[in-house]
């Protein structure tokens, strides 16, 4: 097994427990991808057939106005998975676009081959309850920033939730994630 194998079974194994047959399994159906920066994983209108886990590398979603401005919904960076998981389960187009920030290595899960791997043992149930735990929390959090902090709060929270995103991020991407200016963000870390 490569080594990016074995560092997603590893970060799997700190979430719960799995049997070695279990991910061997997982194995089976999982392979490495290579994404370039400025590639994307998915596009805003795919219908998407599988989710990822982030090896190495700087995912964001965004989402694209019919006026043709972006706006960046939240970061991946190593040791997240990306997905369009509502678009996924409900066999449709997806919303918005993952884009790679920085050259990036995957391990991209076939979702139907998955779904079936699921249903034969516990953990998998386990796991997934556990990721969307977590991903509901990170959303309502989210949501309360945006309803109830300025943008300087909102940044604050940014810089001690994500400590090392900051420089690995353009000015322009972390603004449109915290709703304000590029001019705006300057001025805030002035």
């Amino acid at each position: 097994m490569s080594k990016e194998f074995n560092s997603f079974f590893n970060y799997l194994n700190t979430i719960t427990d799995f049997p070695k047959e279990e991910i061997e399994k997982l194995y089976s159906i999982s392979d490495i991808q290579d994404i370039k920066k400025g590639d994307y994983f998915l596009k805003e209108g795919d219908y998407p057939n599988n989710f990822a886990f982030v090896y190495k590398g700087l995912f964001r979603i965004t989402y694209l106005h019919e006026k043709g401005k972006e706006f960046t919904k939240s970061f991946f960076p190593e040791n997240s998975f990306i997905s369009a998981y509502s678009a996924l389960i409900q066999n449709r187009e997806s919303y918005f676009s993952i884009e790679a920030l920085e050259d990036s290595s995957i391990i991209v899960i076939d979702y139907e081959k998955f779904k079936k791997l699921s249903q034969n043992h516990n953990c998998w149930d386990k796991l997934l309850i556990i990721l969307l735990e977590k991903a509901f929390c990170a959303k309502e959090a989210r949501e309360r920033e945006f309803l109830l902090f300025d943008a300087k709060q909102r940044y604050e929270s940014f810089l001690e939730n994500y400590p090392q995103l900051e420089n690995r991020l353009k000015q322009h991407m972390l603004a449109s994630y915290l709703g304000i200016t590029p001019v705006a963000l300057s001025n805030l870390k002035k």
